[in-house]
């Protein structure tokens, strides 16, 4: 499966990109490379990759305009690099819609497992079912309707565009309406095994999971104080 995956490697440092390349390529995937924000959307279009490892900081256009414009139309996974290891800037990354954040100096053989665990997520995601079982994969829970098999989410008739961790977040709290869920409970259940989440990150990951079902006139997603997270009613 791995050595059909194809990732595109974003950095305007030819040493990151040679050592990302080879670690990726070691580890069976496919790569393909860009050396600025630019370069790095017509590749995009171009191959249509399983996952991309975009820095942030780049000289022609950087890798928050870059992921903007990918967001715009596409929840393929994204998995940040940057020189910065600031929380805010951690957060401010996963606000973008990034699924992870990787900080420079890094080790390649925890960017690999970082990449199969977002890749894992994806898969999960795409295949999964919850709830009780309704046709082609479509789980209703009032105005909120997924598709697991599509991997697809709609507030009524409205599709909202989620990435592969907010929609593993939202599929796991549709699993059991009502049930306030903690935030570990929400990292085992849309991580699975990835042992880098933090709390900070799932509330990121909550406010624009709400953001986005807002601009389409609903909000799924209510949060009880000093606990977690649950599903509202939905209406």
């Amino acid at each position: 499966m791995a050595q059909e995956q194809l990732i595109l490697v974003v950095d305007d440092d030819p040493h990151i990109l040679e050592v990302v390349r080879f670690a990726l390529e070691k580890g069976g995937f496919r790569t393909a490379e860009a050396g600025d924000g630019r370069e790095a959307l017509t590749r995009f279009h171009e191959l249509k990759p399983d996952l991309i490892i975009l820095d942030v900081m780049m000289k022609e256009m950087d890798g928050t305009d870059v992921c903007r414009s990918i967001r715009a139309i596409s929840s393929v996974p994204i998995v940040f690099l940057s020189s910065k290891d600031d929380e805010i800037d951690r957060i401010i990354g996963l606000e973008l819609g990034g699924d992870d954040y990787v900080s420079k100096p890094f080790s390649p053989r925890e960017l690999v497992a970082r990449v199969r665990a977002v890749l894992r997520r994806w898969a999960a995601a795409a295949v999964s079912s919850v709830a009780s079982p309704q046709p082609a994969g479509t789980v209703t829970y009032g105005r909120l309707v997924i598709d697991t098999d599509r991997f697809q989410a709609f507030w009524g008739e409205c599709q909202v565009v989620l990435t592969v961790t907010e929609f593993g977040i939202l599929r796991t709290l549709l699993g059991y309406p009502g049930k306030v869920f903690t935030r570990d409970e929400l990292i085992a259940g849309a991580y699975s095994n990835d042992t880098y989440i933090t709390d900070r990150t799932i509330d990121s990951h909550v406010r624009r999971i709400r953001r986005k079902f807002n601009d389409a006139g609903g909000d799924p997603v209510e949060t009880v104080h000093g606990v977690g997270y649950k599903l509202g009613p939905c209406r």
